[in-house]
Parts: C-alpha cells; structure tokens; sequence
C-alpha cells in the first residue's frame, strides 16, 4: 500500500477532496519554500497552542511546522513511498532573521507572530528577485543530498508541474482572462507571467537534480474556476485539471 507525502500546495492536496478519497497514509507539508524547509528553527518566536483568530487548524499547523521546521523530520518519519511535490506555494517572499529563513505566508501575518520581536530587523528577500532564486537553487541541491543519504532516496519521487492560469470559467460558464497581476498577499500584487516563469525555472532545475516522474495537466485544462471550494485564484482549477492529474498519479502507483 501506498504511504503518500506532499511537499507542495493545494493543488496536490485537493486532487482527492475533489474526486475522491485520499490515501489513508498521506502527510500533508505546505506553506513552506525549499529554503525555508531547509533552514534553522526560528528561535525566539512564541506559537500559541490553539489557532490565533483567522487560522484554522490546519493552516495554523502548516505555519507551526515551518516556523519550528519540523517538515523533514515529519516527512523521514513518514517513511513515503512516493513523494509529490509542487511549486504554487513558492510564490511567497522569504524573510530573513539573523538566524533562519521563514515563508512570508498570509498565515504568517494573519497569525501576528511576525510582530514577535524575534523578526525585528528581518529583512524580505523577494520572490522574484535574483537573490532568492540563487537562495532556492542552493536549497535544492541540499534537499538532493538529504534525500540520498536518507531512508527518503527509497521513496518515489513525483514532480507535479503546473502554471498559474491566465483565464477562468465564471460562474454562468463563460471564459475570461485574469488581469496581468493578482494579489499573492492582501495588497501584494504578483505578476501572473513572471511567476509562471519561475515555476518553469524551478520545475526544470528539480527535474535535473531529482529525476522525479512528472505529471502535467494539459494547458486546455489549466484554467481557473469561479465556483472551486476555495475561491476563485489562478491555481484553483476547474475538474478537467484535477482528474487528469489523478489519473496520472494512479499510473504511477498513488
């Protein structure tokens, strides 16, 4: 039987809610970037117990998880045998302390700990800035190496490679195109293209590094959806996507 872990977003986790039942054994790790999945815990910062007004469980979970950067950990205990990972939620920019890189996530700020006086003095590193690309490139080549000298290197390794939709199905059916930018973050607006051309570099220097078996959705059916569960957004997509991504995963034994 499968043992299933994401490295990833959405887009990987709502394949089953979407069309089916998960796999019983699936660890979840989202609302993290490679560098941020790699760095130091972030000493100094005080997490509540329960989800601080805003959160639920779950996304307060993942925001814990990153801040205390318990993934790894969480996912070599795991013992997968195939691991998915995707790239929507490296879309955030990073922030650096003195001593660790953490995901600047709406979680993060809806959470208040960045207000702990463990960020003063942190800076952002954009997403789409020369430095955080070199940060993330440098991140891949340690997870590579954690994953060999690992129990991880037995795991399947699938990259599920994606874009940012430029267009979407309102909901009385029609199609229409997303403007040039959507907001990433309240106020924060990101460049659909640009992002789209990360993705593309990020996808290539994995599937490099990791030989990872890739599943793709065709471009017809990477299209955004008005009425998706979670809203609309241009990685909310509409049922086409979702099922053949499922239906290339179960060819690979998910």
């Amino acid at each position: 039987m499968s043992r299933v872990a994401i490295i990833g977003s959405c887009i990987t986790r709502d394949l089953w809610p979407n069309l089916g039942e998960a796999p019983q054994d699936l660890l979840y790790l989202c609302r993290t970037s490679l560098p941020s999945l790699l760095a130091p815990a972030a000493r100094g910062v005080t997490v509540a117990e329960s989800p601080p007004a805003g959160l639920r469980p779950g996304q307060h979970a993942a925001l814990t998880t990153d801040l205390r950067k318990r993934a790894l950990d969480l996912l070599i205990a795991h013992r997968p045998t195939h691991i998915i990972f995707d790239f929507i939620d490296e879309r955030f920019d990073l922030i650096r302390t003195p001593r660790t890189l953490v995901t600047h996530s709406w979680e993060l700020e809806t959470s208040g700990y960045i207000r702990q006086a463990a960020f003063e003095g942190a800076r952002i590193v954009p997403r789409l800035s020369s430095a955080c690309d070199l940060i993330w490139r440098d991140a891949l080549g340690e997870l590579a190496a954690v994953i060999e000298a690992t129990p991880l290197r037995d795991a399947r390794r699938i990259l599920h490679a994606s874009q940012w939709a430029t267009t979407y199905v309102d909901t009385d059916g029609a199609v229409r195109a997303f403007g040039d930018e959507v907001e990433v973050l309240p106020g924060r607006p990101a460049p659909i293209a640009a992002h789209n051309a990360l993705l593309d570099r990020y996808q290539d220097a994995f599937l490099h590094a990791l030989d990872p078996a890739v599943v793709r959705a065709t471009p017809e059916a990477t299209r955004a959806d008005a009425g998706h569960r979670w809203g609309l957004s241009p990685f909310h997509y509409g049922p086409d996507y979702y099922a053949q991504i499922l239906g290339q995963l179960a060819g690979l034994g998910v």
